[in-house]
């Protein structure tokens, strides 16, 4: 592996950067949301990420034949990181999960219909995975789909239920599982697009630990076409588990974390506490140097998700699909928001009781972002599959260890 960005690289760094600078606006930017300054949920931010597609910035490694530019993806990810280290929204799931799985396995309507609208940035997706009983164990859905017709059309009638759904009270369109065979876990699972705006669909909010808003979606004999079906019937798990490894990076950036890094170091350069700056107390200096080198894990951890997945693109033009690069995604995910949150816990360790106030309160450390960091990075330990699941992830198929070791 190279860790050097080539000069090309290097200067679209500083093209992005530029053009973040020209388009500075603390209403599309913002960095004590954590995570979720990645979402476009504002008309503003929405707006923003039309001009990132005019610059021809969405679908950098897409085919050119559906209005890619058959990139690197090195490109999307130097994109996404400088995105994220203003807390500004991301390239995320259309692009992505939604974009990539309907080039790989969906049908030519639906390319035709959506993967100019994604390149536009026109359209905007939430993803309908989990479930009151499935959340990390997606192939337990059960969101019913059953066979059925209606005005001349065949399809399947939905009901059932959605949880953590982020990003449905403004989103156009759901991109869900539904269990479509109930007597086969993992080969009875069909992914749909389905309109938000209907009748028999209602969303009702949940509020995070994080001061965010996820949703929980009641989904009442819900109409789907079939030309709405993405790819085969009963693949949906395979197809959801290949964008799983997509989300797991591309959801939890590594910019903002080395950003928090980079607020408590200068904190801990510049304060003194009885007269003593914190920089010379030798356990603050040990736990320092613990954080930058398990920084420097976590950032190396991502460029070898990057370069594993550049190699499988260009394999892939080359006419050899290969399986994607599921370890590294999950050994990046659990290392990343690991760290990030025994980041948030050493924060509020050395900025001792001050720590509590609320970010944005002026006199507190760090300006209280050590408070909703330590409430945010519990959720991301969550998202994209918990902890618990990558650990398994890595065993079974990193390690070959036996399911019940």
């Amino acid at each position: 592996m190279d860790f050097d960005f080539t000069p090309e690289q290097q200067a679209f760094i500083a093209e992005v950067e530029a053009f973040l600078d020209e388009n500075d606006d603390p209403e599309v930017f913002d960095v004590t949301r954590e995570n979720m300054a990645q979402i476009c949920d504002t008309p503003k931010r929405r707006a923003f990420m039309k001009k990132v597609a005019e610059k021809g910035w969405l679908g950098i490694t897409w085919p050119k034949k559906y209005g890619g530019q058959e990139g690197s993806g090195i490109y999307e990810y130097l994109l996404n990181e400088a995105l994220a280290r203003r807390g500004g929204p991301q390239i995320g799931k259309g692009v992505g999960i939604i974009g990539k799985t309907i080039i790989a396995h969906g049908p030519e309507n639906l390319r035709q219909e959506f993967l100019p609208l994604i390149l536009n940035a026109e359209v905007e997706f939430a993803v309908g995975y989990s479930e009151p009983n499935a959340g990390s164990d997606a192939a337990s859905m059960k969101l019913r789909a059953e066979r059925a017709e209606r005005d001349g059309q065949t399809g399947w009638l939905l009901n059932g239920q959605k949880t953590w759904t982020t990003s449905a009270h403004f989103a156009d369109w759901y991109w869900l599982g539904a269990r479509t065979d109930p007597n086969d876990k993992h080969r009875g699972i069909t992914l749909m697009l389905v309109p938000l705006n209907q009748e028999g669909i209602t969303i009702r909010p949940i509020w995070t630990m994080g001061d965010e808003r996820t949703n929980e979606v009641f989904i009442d004999n819900v109409f789907v076409p079939d030309s709405y079906v993405v790819g085969e019937v009963n693949k949906g798990f395979q197809y959801i588990s290949e964008a799983l490894d997509l989300e797991r990076f591309t959801m939890f950036a590594f910019s903002p974390i080395k950003q928090r890094l980079d607020l408590l170091t200068d904190y801990v350069s510049t304060t003194t506490r009885d007269g003593v700056p914190l920089k010379e107390d030798p356990v603050i200096r040990s736990k320092m140097a613990q954080l930058h080198t398990q920084a420097e894990v976590a950032r190396v951890l991502g460029l070898r998700f990057v370069h594993e997945s550049v190699k499988g693109e260009e394999a892939t033009r080359a006419g050899n699909r290969v399986p994607p690069p599921t370890v590294p995604a999950s050994e990046y995910k659990l290392y990343a928001t690991e760290f990030s949150r025994r980041l948030a816990d050493a924060s509020m360790d050395i900025a001792g009781p001050g720590s509590q106030l609320r970010v944005r309160t002026k006199d507190a450390p760090m300006e209280g972002r050590a408070e909703s960091t330590y409430r945010y990075t519990v959720i991301d330990t969550i998202g994209g599959g918990a902890s618990e699941i990558q650990k398994n992830i890595i065993a079974r198929r990193g390690l070959g260890l036996p399911k019940n070791f």
